[in-house]
């Protein structure tokens, strides 16, 4: 998992960690069941404060996005999967948002844009 902290966000750092420890176990990343690093550990490897990555995997923890186990650490949740699925369908539609817009200031037609994306989605499954 690699985490990048940009000073020239506009969103406090909590934040940025909080977003990409969510989308890295979201877009299935980060597995269920997996040990996620210590409080301390993370925060000693980003150079932040302890505070700080202590609130992010209590609001994970919230989310249910990751369960805590005393004396063993903080796993990615197994036991959310219609949750995750949910997610990880709004980041999808996001993007296919994207995808339309994007289609539409290259004037192309609703059935350009699913015929281009039938090819690719074909040329995907190919071996």
């Amino acid at each position: 998992m690699k985490i990048i902290i940009s000073n020239a966000s506009s969103d406090p750092i909590y934040v940025q960690i909080l977003n990409q420890i969510r989308q890295s176990i979201l877009s299935g990343e980060l597995h269920a069941g997996e040990i996620l690093p210590s409080i301390r550990q993370l925060s000693k490897d980003l150079q932040v404060s302890v505070i700080t990555t202590k609130r992010v995997y209590e609001e994970l923890e919230k989310e249910k996005l990751i369960d805590s186990v005393v004396g063993k650490g903080c796993f990615v949740s197994g036991a959310n999967k219609d949750f995750i699925r949910e997610q990880r369908m709004k980041l999808l539609e996001e993007k296919m948002i994207e995808i339309i817009r994007e289609s539409k200031d290259l004037s192309m037609s609703q059935q350009d844009l699913i015929d281009h994306i039938t090819l690719l989605f074909e040329e995907e499954q190919t071996p």
